[in-house]
């Protein structure tokens, strides 16, 4: 349900001057320190940003897609390791449970997801199993009330901080591919679930990533995500949404960027003047800003299309693979506006142009957007 027009400018508002005065004055800490203090995550769950996509009756802010993007824009304007602190709960962690849970399984975990007492995670990729998603290896056998699940997930976004997983499992060896693809809610606490350590990565220091191990782990029936069989259904329209609040992060970080190339290009001087009056470095603020604002309209009508009940499959995914290139785009530019101190960490562009690399991954790489765009546009036929 939409917010009135009043009640979300506040919200926008609030999360704007929340990433303005408390974390952008921390982005450095937290690379430095690979880690977001406790405070700041205290902070953001009494803030409601864990809650943002999850149902008001369990205790969630319920926004629509349209809201949750224009939120998403305001904390992408920051180190994009704040926003992955919840971002699974809002996103890939919840919203296979809002989706398709039982009541029962809402009403046991959504409050807790709601309120950031219980932090999720997506386990879907693999050692063999990342763009080939369907080719999941991780097994459930059922034994009597409960699966028996074994295998490794890798490169699971805040493994290391959840307390419940969804994973997708093989249910069916006789089925190859999505066909025999089953999701499960595993609890982090279950015997022969261990977590390794995190991964040292090229960016986004302060969010973190691991492998998760299932060695015989006992998962009751009752936590099956839908029917068996269903797992890779769940995932693909938990990553139509998850798409679409990438996009809307990209979008943040790009108009970011963007303002801190103004302002740099407009106090330094070369040759007398500011470089911002040379044509050249116009030339680059002007591709980017077009760019950042195509990607807005794409994202932003393909969240409206999405709220209003239409199928948006093609859609996100072209969102998601604009707006992802889009931004290294402008990183890039920007690391070519500051010259040298854009090479160095004091003004933190450097910082940004390895923060943004992953976003043309996670989420389904470029590569993997372009065969979705292709293959949903032959079936329309153009």
């Amino acid at each position: 349900m939409a917010l009135d027009l009043e009640t979300r400018e506040q919200l926008i508002d609030t999360v704007r001057r929340f990433v303005t005065e408390r974390l952008r004055p921390l982005e450095a800490k937290v690379s430095e320190d690979d880690a977001i203090p406790d405070e700041v995550l205290a902070e953001m769950r009494e803030l409601g940003l864990y809650g943002l996509s999850i149902p008001e009756e369990f205790g969630g802010l319920n926004l629509s897609m349209e809201e949750e993007c224009l939120v998403a824009v305001e904390l992408g304007r920051t180190s994009p390791a704040f926003r992955s602190a919840f971002g699974t709960n809002v996103g890939i962690g919840s919203q296979g449970l809002v989706m398709f849970g039982t009541d029962e399984q809402k009403a046991k975990y959504l409050p807790g997801i709601a309120s950031g007492e219980i932090i999720t995670s997506f386990a879907l990729t693999e050692p063999e199993a990342g763009s080939d998603s369907a080719n999941v290896q991780t097994k459930a056998v059922l034994d009597g009330d409960h699966y028996v699940l074994n295998g490794v997930k890798r490169f699971i976004t805040n493994a290391n901080k959840a307390h419940l997983f969804t994973v997708m499992t093989r249910t069916d060896p006789s089925k190859p591919g999505a066909g025999g693809v089953s999701a499960f809610l595993v609890e982090r606490d279950l015997p022969g679930l261990s977590v390794g350590k995190p991964e040292k990565k090229m960016g986004q220091q302060g969010a973190h990533i691991c492998d998760v191990n299932f060695d015989n782990v006992r998962v009751p029936v009752a936590n099956r995500l839908g029917r068996e069989g269903e797992g890779f259904k769940v995932a693909m329209q938990v990553l139509d949404r998850g798409r679409l609040h990438i996009s809307a992060v990209c979008i943040g970080v790009a108009e970011r960027l963007i303002a801190d190339s103004v302002a740099y290009a407009t106090e330094r001087k070369q040759f007398g003047q500011a470089i911002s009056n040379f044509q050249l470095i116009q030339g680059m603020i002007a591709d980017s800003k077009t760019e950042s604002l195509a990607a807005k309209a794409l994202t932003m009508e393909t969240a409206r299309k999405r709220d209003a009940g239409q199928s948006v499959t093609m859609e996100a995914a072209a969102a998601k693979y604009f707006a992802s290139e889009m931004v290294g785009k402008v990183a890039d530019r920007a690391v070519q506006i500051f010259g040298g101190a854009g090479y160095v960490a004091d003004h933190g562009i450097e910082r940004f142009y390895r923060d943004v690399r992953i976003f043309r991954i996670y989420e389904g790489t470029s590569q993997v957007q372009q065969v979705v765009i292709a293959r949903e546009t032959l079936k329309r036929g153009g």
